[in-house]
């Protein structure tokens, strides 16, 4: 018996890629939360992130919160790689043999764009927020649509993949596909040893120094590191297809909002594009988001309505943009977008 899905399907028909590749059938899941108004300018747009789809992430569209569904509409877009939009492990149907061919941001916030025009209507968004992938979309629809959007939140993200931020990602990508069911460029079956490795090598990474020097996992019940490490990381990826996580590091590695040929490369350019109101929401403990990253770009938002810079105080490393289970940096969170919001 099939489970009845709780999300929308976008699609977009045949899509030439940012890499002249042509996708045949490009397919963009999403999901809606509260109502779009007369006016149509409440729309919240809200990027999933890293292997994440709309239902690990809606937690935060609360009544009440920023991301409020009695005064917004917010829109989830499931990135492409995701298991829900097109992607490696459902687009077999359309691509037969051929290989999955990559996509961008670019290619991820033009077809966002398209939902929201050719299906709702709207013209002006009232925020894009996003955390880790999501923040680094939100970075690409302001520099590419800067009349559309009036407010992002780049929540542990950045306008590009660092170097840094690169090899963290490297090493992932190594740990996984050092299993013996990754051949020939591909996974022909689940990488049972792989996803461990790469749960292990993300625990080093995901949180800070003082997360693990302070032992906080305890406070989560856990007794000991081994059985934090085991019980949090072990299996943390194994729910997702593994090809489906290669294309998505594909995607993150790829990501500079100046990588087009709007801009040309010209970094500073592509932020001098930005007309929104800007906040960045760096974790103070991040470890490839880094707060520098912000730090650098924050001067370059030269023509934003207004820019600030905001670092979450917390210990939580990457995670501290995420706070599911974290009241601190989820108040953190809320009170600075709904101070955006009012702006």
């Amino acid at each position: 018996m099939t489970t009845p899905r709780d999300y929308d399907v976008f699609d977009a028909g045949a899509v030439t890629l940012q890499s002249g590749v042509v996708f045949p059938q490009a397919r963009l899941a999403y999901k809606t939360y509260g109502t779009l108004n007369a006016a149509k300018d409440n729309v919240i747009l809200y990027p999933t992130s890293f292997s994440a789809q709309h239902t690990d992430i809606e937690w935060l569209v609360q009544p009440g919160a920023a991301l409020d569904p009695n005064r917004y509409f917010i829109v989830i877009a499931n990135l492409f790689g995701n298991g829900l939009s097109s992607s490696p492990s459902n687009s077999g149907d359309v691509l037969g043999s051929a290989p999955f061919p990559g996509f961008s941001y670019y290619d991820a916030v033009a077809i966002q764009r398209r939902l929201l025009v050719e299906r709702f209507g709207v013209s002006r968004l009232a925020l894009v927020y996003g955390w880790s992938m999501g923040g680094m979309q939100a970075y690409h629809w302001a520099a590419r649509y800067p009349d559309m959007v009036q407010r992002a939140a780049v929540v542990c993200g950045s306008a590009r993949c660092s170097p840094y931020n690169h090899v963290f990602l490297e090493g992932v990508k190594t740990a996984l596909t050092a299993d013996p069911a990754y051949q020939n460029g591909r996974f022909v079956a689940k990488p049972v040893a792989g996803f461990r490795a790469m749960g292990r090598v993300y625990a080093g990474w995901a949180m800070s120094y003082e997360f693990y020097r302070d032992e906080v996992w305890r406070e989560a019940g856990f007794e000991s590191l081994e059985n934090y490490l085991a019980a949090s990381w072990d299996g943390a990826f194994a729910r997702r297809d593994a090809n489906d996580l290669l294309a998505q590091i594909e995607i993150w590695q790829s990501g500079d909002v100046s990588r087009c040929d709007e801009f040309g490369g010209d970094f500073d350019r592509a932020l001098a594009a930005i007309k929104a109101h800007m906040l960045l929401m760096p974790g103070r403990t991040d470890r490839y988001f880094d707060m520098r990253d912000n730090e650098h770009e924050l001067p370059r938002l030269v023509h934003a309505r207004s820019a600030a810079l905001r670092a979450i105080p917390s210990i939580h490393g990457h995670r501290a943009g995420n706070p599911i289970n974290n009241a601190a940096d989820r108040a953190f969170i809320n009170a600075e977008v709904s101070a955006l919001l009012q702006r």
